[in-house]
């Protein structure tokens, strides 16, 4: 009998990921959000539009019992979004809202195995502020002290996961996800993240041109390819590991070298100008030691492989834009 799967965010950049790898599995794949994937077309069998925060569209959308049920949707965005402090209340509101909508469905639609996108923002501000070793080792999350709302939500609801296994009976996975970035996410518009960022301002560019970094370019971070994500997430779902863990990369860089790196790969000389702009915690990175125990997994693509593939897709839709 074929194995059934549902995916929550299907419309959002890791969400059409996950599908596409699903589908490949050869799964049946029910596809909700509240809509279809910006770039191309999903590869669900179904797909179901709706807000997730409205109770009677997720009745709807879990009604079956499912094998698997992924739960990636969130109000979210980059550093432009979550860290300014203007949309708080919504990031709260919104995401809580489907988390526990879902949670909710499943229990009564008797879905056990939920995996649930938690983030690297839940860990404490104070264990990131030297960019070159930050502590995010997953038993550091307490005592709690995340930089923004955005984390503190996310951390919330990885304790009502865990309750709902606890009292309910059900198998839930939780990924913290670090920095993910790829083809098909979004590259404009406010909420894309510091790559997707970063390659449009290069593409944009022409040689010798100057580049705006927010902050002093001397933050830092790890960023992980959208297909070894997918992979972790898969593997993560199908253990019986119950404990929150990190699906990130640990090759650590400053965001002035992610720049020169991006500018490299399209083969451009551009200047970096560092002005004021919200840029979270002074250094991230995912520590890689409980998942490569557990699973016998860790990531081990380079960086720079994925910014090549990711740069070549941002500047093939900045042309389409220039030329349309």
């Amino acid at each position: 009998m074929t194995k059934t799967a549902l995916v929550c965010g299907a419309g959002g950049f890791i969400g059409n990921h996950l599908v596409s790898a699903l589908k490949a599995e050869g799964l049946h794949v029910r596809g909700v959000d509240l809509k279809r994937p910006e770039f191309g077309d999903t590869q669900a069998d179904e797909f179901m539009v709706g807000d997730l925060r409205d109770q009677n569209f997720v009745a709807e959308a879990v009604e079956a019992r499912f094998d698997e049920i992924y739960q990636l949707a969130a109000d979210m965005g980059g550093a432009g979004f979550v860290f300014t402090g203007d949309n708080d209340a919504d990031i709260m509101h919104n995401s809580m809202s489907i988390n526990i909508n879902v949670l909710d469905a499943c229990k009564r639609s008797g879905s056990k195995r939920i995996f649930y996108s938690s983030s690297a923002c839940i860990y404490p501000e104070e264990n990131q502020m030297d960019p070159e070793n930050p502590n995010c080792e997953e038993s550091s999350a307490y005592p709690a002290n995340p930089d923004s709302d955005y984390g503190w939500e996310k951390l919330i609801s990885e304790r009502l996961y865990q309750a709902f296994a606890r009292n309910y009976g059900m198998e839930c996975r939780i990924a913290r996800y670090h920095n993910i970035f790829g083809p098909l996410g979004t590259w404009h518009g406010g909420r894309e993240k510091a790559p997707a960022a970063l390659c449009r301002k290069v593409a944009e560019a022409e040689d010798g041109d100057t580049i705006e970094i927010w902050g002093d370019g001397k933050q830092t971070r790890t960023f992980l390819f959208v297909d070894e994500c997918v992979e972790g997430t898969l593997k993560l779902m199908r253990s019986d590991v119950a404990e929150p863990v990190n699906i990130g990369s640990d090759e650590l860089i400053s965001i002035n070298a992610l720049a020169d790196l991006i500018a490299q790969i399209a083969g451009k000389t551009v200047q970096l100008q560092n002005i004021p702009g919200p840029v979270g915690v002074r250094g991230r990175s995912s520590d890689n030691r409980l998942i490569a125990d557990r699973l016998g997994w860790s990531p081990n693509a380079k960086l720079a492989d994925g910014l090549q593939q990711t740069y070549a897709w941002i500047a093939r839709q900045v042309a389409d834009t220039q030329h349309g």
